[in-house]
Order: C-alpha cells, then sequence, then structure tokens
C-alpha cells in the first residue's frame, strides 16, 4: 500500500493559519463590535473600551475603574472556485468552500493605582475554516481545511505623564488544526494536531492636545511546534508528525482626532511580518522532511473611518479599509486562496445607561479575484477563486 506523503505537504499550512479570514493572511482582527463599524480604523489610539487591551494595552488608562466588554460575532466567509483539473479526475467545483463562524470576545480592565491599570482579554487572533464537497475536483489538494486559536492576553498600563501611556502584555495561545484532503488508496488522509505557545505585546499612547492622540502598538511573534497524527479513512495506519509555525508579529500606528463636539476622525496603518512563512517543513516519524515553499510576503492594511455623536446616547460609526494579502498568485493553494480586499463598514453605539453600552456593527468585504495554479503529485489545479466575507458583530459594555 502506498500512502502519499507529499500530497499532505500543502495539507499542513492550515497548521499555520486558516484561509479566508476576515483579515489578511489568516488572521482574524474581529476583537470588539465597536471598532468594526469604523472598519477597525484607529484602534491602537482609540482606547473606546476595554478591548483596547488587544489593539493597544496603553489605552487602558483612559477608561472607567472597572469595566467589563462582552462581545459576538458571525462571520459568514463565501469562496467559490471556478476551472479545471489537469488530468482529469471528476469532480465538481467544490460548491462554497466557506461556512458560517461563530467567534467570542472577553475583556476586563480595572484600575489599581491612580497610574496603574490591569486587564485581561481571551480572543482569538488566527482562524476560520473552509470546506469542500468532498468529490470535488480538487480532492488531492484539499477538503476539509480548520484552524482554531484561543489566546489568553493579560496586560498593564502605566500613565507615564499626563500626556503618554505606555502598556504591555502577554499572550499565552492555543493552536489547534484539523486537515484533509484524498490520498489515492488510503482514502481521505486527515493530519490533526495542536500546541501552546506565548507571546507579547507593547503599546504607547500620546495625548498630543485635548482634541488629538496618536498609538503605536506590536504584537510579537509565537512560535509553536504542532504535535499530531496522520491518519486514513481506509487505513489502519496512524503516523506521528511535527511542524514548527511561527504566527506572525503586527505593528500599529494609529491616529483619533476630535473634529469639533460631534465628529471624531480615525486612521490607521497596520503592517503584519508574514514573510516569516517561507516555507513549511512536516517532521514525520519516519522519513525525510517534507518541505513545501510558501514565500509569503509582508502585508498592509489601511483604513479610515469617522464617528458622528447623533446626541448624548446614540453614535453612528462607518469605515472602509484595504487589506493587502501576502499570498502571491505564483504561491496560492487551495487550502490558501486568500486575496486582497476592500472593506465597508458601518455601525453605532447607543448607552443603555450610565454605565452600560450597547455597540452593533456590519462589514462587508470586497475580494480581488484569486488566481491558482497549483501542481502537486502530476496533477494542476487551476482557475480563479470568487470571495467575499460578511461580519455581523454585537458588543455589550458595562462600567463598575
Amino acid at each position: 500500500m502506498t500512502i502519499r506523503f507529499n500530497q499532505l505537504a500543502g495539507g499542513l499550512t492550515l497548521a499555520a493559519g486558516a484561509n479566508l479570514a476576515s483579515a489578511a493572511g489568516f488572521a482574524l482582527i474581529e476583537q470588539n463590535a465597536s471598532g468594526l463599524g469604523n472598519a477597525y480604523a484607529g484602534q491602537a489610539a482609540s482606547a473606546q473600551d476595554a478591548s483596547t487591551i488587544f489593539f493597544n494595552p496603553a489605552g487602558m488608562t483612559l477608561l472607567p475603574d472597572s469595566q467589563l466588554v462582552l462581545v459576538a460575532h458571525l462571520i459568514d466567509p463565501q469562496a467559490k472556485f471556478s476551472g479545471t483539473v489537469s488530468p482529469a479526475i471528476g469532480g465538481g467545483n467544490g460548491g462554497d468552500a466557506g461556512g458560517l463562524a461563530f467567534v467570542p470576545n472577553a475583556y476586563f480592565a480595572s484600575r489599581v493605582t491612580p497610574d496603574i491599570r490591569l486587564g485581561v482579554g481571551l480572543n482569538a487572533p488566527f482562524g476560520l475554516k473552509t470546506e469542500y464537497d468532498s468529490s470535488w475536483k480538487g480532492r488531492t489538494q484539499a477538503i476539509k481545511s480548520e484552524l482554531k486559536t484561543i489566546n489568553l492576553n493579560p496586560a498593564i498600563a502605566w500613565q507615564a505623564s499626563e500626556s503618554l501611556s505606555l502598556g504591555a502584555g502577554v499572550n499565552i495561545q492555543y493552536v489547534e488544526a484539523t486537515l484533509s484532503n484524498f490520498a489515492g488508496a488510503p482514502g481521505v488522509a486527515t493530519v490533526k494536531g495542536d500546541d501552546y505557545g506565548w507571546g507579547f505585546d507593547l503599546g504607547a499612547l500620546w495625548q498630543v492636545s485635548e482634541a488629538t492622540r496618536v498609538g503605536l502598538a506590536y504584537r510579537s511573534e509565537v512560535d509553536q511546534t504542532l504535535d499530531g497524527n496522520l491518519s486514513f479513512s481506509a487505513s489502519p495506519s496512524v503516523i506521528p508528525v511535527t511542524a514548527k509555525v511561527t504566527l506572525p508579529d503586527s505593528a500599529s500606528l494609529s491616529l483619533f482626532q476630535t473634529l469639533g463636539p460631534r465628529w471624531d476622525l480615525l486612521a490607521d496603518v497596520t503592517w503584519t511580518g508574514w514573510s516569516d512563512f517561507d516555507e513549511l517543513r512536516i517532521v514525520r516519524a519516519v522519513g525525510a522532511p517534507l518541505v513545501t515553499p510558501e514565500n509569503w510576503q509582508d502585508s498592509y492594511r489601511y483604513s479610515v473611518g469617522a464617528n458622528y455623536h447623533l446626541d448624548d446616547k446614540l453614535t453612528l460609526r462607518g469605515g472602509v479599509a484595504y487589506d493587502e494579502t501576502p499570498v502571491s498568485d505564483a504561491f496560492r493553494t487551495a487550502r490558501t486562496p486568500d486575496a486582497s480586499r476592500t472593506w465597508l463598514a458601518f455601525g453605532a453605539q447607543y448607552r443603555l445607561s450610565a454605565k452600560s453600552m450597547l455597540d452593533v456593527g456590519y462589514a462587508h468585504l470586497f475580494f480581488e479575484d484569486a488566481r491558482i495554479n497549483k501542481t502537486e503529485n502530476g496533477i494542476t489545479l487551476g482557475g480563479t477563486y470568487a470571495s467575499s466575507v460578511d461580519i455581523l458583530s454585537a458588543q455589550l459594555t458595562l462600567d463598575f
């Protein structure tokens, strides 16, 4: 019996991340609903609630004595392939590879001294899922690809002066991946693996004037070594495998500008170090490592947004963003048919009482067509992907 290990070289790509995440690559930027309405513009400077723990921990110094934020997101990606496979092996185009996902977040921040705040966040910074019809024409390259992350983020903020705040945090991150594809005689091959890793985040918030804030934030890499097993639907064989993965670092520069009593302007540029993902190296219990070139590139996200304070209770939000993909046409795979995208977002905040607020937000992401021409084991999958994402979020904020 021949086991086609090299057909799984692309399979473990999702150990590093799932395609069709809402941010480029496989990142999830959905960490609050209050920022979604602005397309997440200016989040390292806005510090509007305790979710600033993720975007810039220094922003906790602007919060009330204690604050709890509870968030829920519904993320609905659509991805439809159209193309051919050569030589022909039968099967359709795979249907819609996207699927509805529920992503929660929670944050809590509290004052411990006049100048120091402590906080903690629970979030998912990377992930999502794609799944094709099991008999589609690209089944030898991908069927199911799922990544889940859970990140615990304790943080501290210090108001160093009237105009400057500094912050830092630790990220304790769990990752779990499930990947499958058709491997010939052994049937459907499935890889499952998981690991824990850790990193850190740093932030600074500068109150330039009464109307202007500038935020700078950095989130570090997180190194993971996924340990798992390779199994087959038509064979009892179970083979241990490992793959080292570096989840990328990122840096953001943000502006929050008050324009009179009713308008706020927000802007942001974020860099993500995807170029660390230059190859995928799979180590199996028997045999030489399998190496797949990835050659991802660093990417940038640009966003602008505005708030309109209709009255003391209701604030309306809007925003646009452009998010570059790190994946070039030459290295795109069926597991990562990522493409650059444009965000169009709007939202609102309603103050329920003096100590409670409700935020809602919606965004639609317009993807550029993604071309693929991938050959594995003499089988070439060629064509294009038409994709989009819809995001609906709600958030409850409670002050104590």
